[in-house]
């Protein structure tokens, strides 16, 4: 009995990994794409793979976690504002993790040069945009991973389920518009 628990539970933690891929790799190539924008600016490249590490890394978490909680119908499928709220207090963090390590990393005893609360503001204000990317590129890769998962991973084979449901409700509420303006759907 004990074996076959045992069994469930690394089958489950193998499941909830496989779904929690495609926010993980979003999450890496922005910390990637902040690094290679500091080395086109001249940054030296300690400082550019330290910048991909300390900002990728805890995006890469961030975005399996936004996985999971899609995964187990804590976040519902394509929701802007839900997605918003999470990278709402997401980003500021992974942004102040970034600065800090940079910091301690190249040796600075300044972390911040403005006051934190002002740092954290302003970084809230752009997660709304890297939320927005976020759920975007979510939107278009994740669907093919799920697929692709779905034989084997049962939550990978409900999130396609979803999906599908989605995209019908999507179709339905079009094609009532269409008709709404009297036009004919294509």
């Amino acid at each position: 009995m004990a074996a076959h628990t045992a069994s469930q539970q690394s089958s489950g933690i193998v499941h909830n990994a496989e779904v929690a891929v495609p926010g993980f790799a979003i999450g890496l190539v922005g910390g990637l794409f902040a690094a290679a924008v500091g080395a086109t600016a001249g940054l030296p490249s300690a400082l550019t793979l330290t910048v991909a590490a300390a900002l990728g890394l805890p995006l890469a978490l961030l975005g399996a976690g936004y996985c999971l909680l899609v995964a187990h119908h804590r976040i519902p499928l394509g929701a802007v504002y839900p997605v918003a709220l999470y990278w709402l207090v997401g980003f500021p963090l992974a942004r102040l993790f970034d600065e800090y390590t940079v910091a301690a990393v190249m040796g600075s005893e300044t972390v911040l040069r403005e006051p934190l609360w002002e740092f954290l503001v302003f970084q809230a204000l752009l997660s709304v945009g890297y939320a927005i990317g976020f759920l975007w590129l979510h939107e278009r890769i994740a669907p093919h991973w799920f697929i692709r998962i779905q034989q084997h991973n049962p939550l990978a084979a409900d999130l396609v389920q979803r999906y599908l449901e989605h995209l019908s409700t999507i179709g339905r509420r079009r094609g009532s518009a269409e008709r709404g303006r009297g036009n004919a759907p294509t």
